[in-house]
């Protein structure tokens, strides 16, 4: 059982719109300043979509890079871009994303129904992901939506070695329709599949929508980390919506301390997550 939560915030996503979520932050001044703000409240991961002039997504590679040395320059966060971007954007630009040099980056384990849409990710597209982030000393964070993908991480591991830094750290994603249950018996099964993986092995959990508290709640009491933040959920409470992203990453801030794991630092993050200074 870890003595500190992990907190990462990923504040804008590629679903809601500014028209529908005038809070959500698009441009790149308000991204940095979110970061500053969740920075102070708890959060040590900025989990990064970015969106272009007229608030679209985009993976732009000129785009990604200033975004990545604007959130170095003004915070201290560990800078996790991530390579699903839209379901609709193709694997060329999700594997170039890397390029834009950051800490992290998300890898996802498998194919998944997203609402009406479907999120592809082929086989051959993981091995190249892992393998190009291993080679450019990137560490992934494994996204796992569905159960069976954290067998699918386990035969990657097995075939194709592990990640740069030498840590397995995956993200629970819970609540996608399409995807396992935001509950916490989805959770605990995870947790049971987990064995099979890495004795270190780490992980967070993200609730979707209203799967946000049962979430939270279920990956403290098991020894997990937490994402938070509006791409994930929109509504604070029944009627109240979110206002900013540190008001989301201050409430995570405040159970992790009620369990007794205050937030870690950015710096401890770094050492657990087995990224380079």
């Amino acid at each position: 059982m870890t003595t500190t939560t992990l907190i990462t915030v990923a504040p804008t996503g590629a679903e809601s719109s500014k028209a529908d979520v005038p809070a959500l932050p698009v441009t790149l001044d308000e991204l940095v300043t979110t970061g500053k703000e969740c920075q102070a409240v708890g959060a040590s991961v900025i989990h990064v979509h970015l969106r272009d002039d007229d608030a679209r997504p985009t993976l732009d590679l000129g785009r990604l890079k200033e975004a990545v040395a604007a959130l170095r320059a003004e915070t201290d966060l560990i800078v996790q871009l991530s390579s699903g971007g839209a379901v609709t954007d193709p694997e060329s630009d999700r594997l170039r994303v890397l390029d834009a040099g950051p800490d992290m980056a998300s890898c996802t384990m498998g194919t998944v129904n997203f609402g009406d849409d479907v999120f592809l990710n082929r086989w051959s597209f993981i091995v190249e992901l892992h393998t190009r982030m291993r080679d450019q000393g990137i560490v992934p964070e494994y996204e796992i939506f569905d159960l069976g993908q954290l067998t699918a991480l386990r035969r990657l591991l097995d075939k194709h070695g592990l990640p740069a830094g030498g840590h397995v750290h995956l993200d629970l994603v819970m609540g996608v329709p399409g995807g396992m249950p935001a509950t916490a018996e989805a959770l605990v099964a995870c947790v049971q599949a987990m064995r099979d993986l890495p004795s270190s092995t780490t992980f967070s959990a993200t609730g979707i929508g209203r799967g946000t508290l049962p979430v939270l709640l279920a990956s403290l009491s098991a020894g997990g980390h937490l994402r938070v933040g509006m791409e994930d959920t929109v509504t604070y409470a029944k009627g109240a919506p979110v206002e900013s992203n540190a008001q989301l990453v201050a409430r995570a801030s405040a159970f992790a301390r009620l369990a007794q794991r205050p937030p870690m630092t950015p710096s401890d993050a770094r050492a657990l997550l087995g990224i380079r200074a």
